[in-house]
């Protein structure tokens, strides 16, 4: 019993240690955001005289960007789960011809490199019109989340039993109603998961903002701190509180999201 608390406690102490050396870098993002100094490396271990003046800074010149990136990532949010959701209840529950195939082109999609994506779709932009545009940014980041949302639902929708919709079909209940009505809401944890996937890489996204837009009417957060970065190399807080500012709506949504990533029970689904 000894031994075994000790082995207990050694982990949990290198365990700690770990996360501490993990998180340290976000440490020091808040911290210095917090202090008054303009240099990085000359601010203090803890923000003994903490000040917002830097949130303030950062909030007028780049509060512009971030909005941009909340805006295209809930489009693509949105557009992905539209397509996604009927895609994989397809793919789920129906016997079409070359599903195999289709499924494997899906995982395919996910080892092409990002570079390739977008070198590709900038002619077609091009001539579409979409470069520095919202939709443009919307489609090229949908491109990315909807293979990965319809393996995911998919493989949730695989699972569910048939008494479900079958007792949905024999209560008069047509397809899309069956789908709306019973399939969506037991789905629930696999759609939110997707979801949740679907924003991150969109608010992530550095590749496709880069490459598709050629001006600065159109900058997503990402694309505003790499440009602030290099236009404010010496004044470290406001870039310190962009960083704050644009990992917290990533930050609230995992919270949130949370209870909902793992595949959740399915009692009392079936009448």
């Amino acid at each position: 019993m000894r031994l075994t608390k000790r082995r207990q406690a050694t982990s949990t102490v290198i365990g700690i240690g770990l996360l501490a050396i993990m998180l340290f870098p976000v440490y020091w993002m808040i911290n210095t955001s917090l202090q008054s100094g303009n240099v990085g490396a000359s601010s203090t271990l803890l923000p003994l005289h903490p000040t917002l003046a830097a949130y303030r800074l950062a909030l007028s010149q780049q509060g512009g960007d971030i909005v941009t990136s909340l805006t295209i990532s809930c489009g693509t949010v949105l557009l992905s789960l539209a397509i996604a959701a009927p895609a994989a209840y397809v793919l789920a529950r129906s016997r079409i011809r070359g599903r195999s195939v289709i499924l494997l082109a899906l995982v395919i999609t996910q080892m092409v490199p990002g570079i390739v994506i977008a070198n590709s779709l900038y002619p077609a932009f091009d001539q579409l019109g979409l470069l520095n545009s919202r939709l443009g940014l919307v489609l090229a980041d949908t491109s990315t989340a909807l293979p990965f949302a319809i393996l995911i639902m998919r493989a949730f929708m695989v699972s569910l039993p048939g008494e479900i919709v079958e007792a949905a079909r024999v209560d008069g209940a047509g397809l899309v109603r069956t789908f709306v009505s019973i399939v969506l809401p037991v789905s629930r944890n696999a759609v939110i998961t997707a979801g949740l996937f679907a924003f991150l890489f969109s608010w992530s996204d550095f590749l496709f903002a880069l490459t598709l837009t050629t001006g600065t009417n159109l900058t997503p957060v990402t694309l505003g701190i790499y440009s602030y970065l290099g236009g404010e190399i010496q004044s470290w807080g406001p870039v310190m509180a962009t960083g704050v500012l644009s990992a917290l709506p990533a930050i609230v949504l995992l919270a949130f999201a949370q209870r909902f990533i793992s595949v959740g029970q399915l009692n009392g689904a079936v009448k």
